[in-house]
């Protein structure tokens, strides 16, 4: 705690004068602050322009600041002609867990437990972690207006990749993941869960009679759909080569610093 505390006095009162960025200390540090609190969330500028009392262009400014120096990631919106509506807003997400934990005040790991942005801390850590094992040509999220959405979209090599990320012991197979592997004609779907062991989604013969003729019905109605659906629960705290990841630990005190300070 003393650590990040100390690091972020350092970057806000040295090193960005040092890069030639002339914004108050302070200021920056509350739009920061007020950051973490849309950690995860779509990004709408009017919110902590009137928080902050300032204008929107200055509060777009800050974010392309913290962005463009790999305190923040903004991870644009995916949309294409579905016939649907569709977010068109970025999400934000604080980079460095253990720097957003910092500025959210959390102390402790009985603290992050017991935190309303618990899950939206998972999600980003999960996410940063992703991306730099994949190393995509591109990265978004999808969502639409009637609640679909998807945490990761992924292009490599000219293919499409989902990522769903869940805080749970065991996720299930949801409608929007099927809907996102539908409509955004995924090659693959991951979930990435601090779970203790793999699942995968159950089989036909462990289905009740009735569900799988019901089932059996809509795939020969719906050839294309019923053969899009491949999802894949991976773990990530027993088998970290898979993605790269740690124990799902290290989540409360992630704090390496960005490249562009050292």
């Amino acid at each position: 705690m003393v650590w990040r505390k100390e690091f972020l006095k350092a970057f806000l009162e040295r090193d960005l004068p040092q890069l030639g960025f002339r914004i108050p200390a302070q200021s920056l540090f509350r739009f920061w602050s007020i950051l973490a609190h849309y950690h995860g969330n779509v990004w709408n500028a009017a919110e902590p322009a009137r928080a902050l009392d300032i204008s929107q262009p200055t509060v777009r400014q800050y974010l392309d600041l913290l962005t463009s120096l790999f305190m923040v990631r903004t991870l644009p919106p995916w949309h294409e002609n579905l016939l649907k509506r569709q977010v068109k807003a970025p999400k934000v997400y604080i980079r460095d867990s253990g720097l957003l934990h910092q500025l959210l005040g959390i102390a402790s790991e009985t603290q992050l437990l017991h935190h309303p942005k618990l899950g939206s801390s998972w999600e980003g850590y999960a996410i940063e972690e992703a991306l730099k094992a994949i190393e995509p040509d591109e990265a978004y999220f999808w969502a639409t207006h009637s609640g679909a959405e998807l945490d990761l979209l992924v292009l490599k090599n000219g293919k499409r990749f989902g990522i769903e990320v869940k805080r749970q012991d065991a996720p299930r197979v949801t409608p929007s993941m099927r809907i996102a592997l539908a409509d955004l004609r995924l090659e693959h779907l991951t979930v990435l869960y601090p779970g203790s062991e793999v699942l995968r989604p159950r089989s036909e013969n462990s289905r009740r009679p009735d569900r799988r003729a019901r089932e059996s019905r809509s795939e020969r109605a719906h050839p294309a759909r019923s053969a899009q659906v491949r999802v894949e629960v991976t773990l990530t705290s027993r088998h970290p080569q898979n993605l790269n990841f740690s124990h799902c630990a290290p989540h409360l005190a992630h704090v390496a610093p960005p490249p562009v300070l050292l």
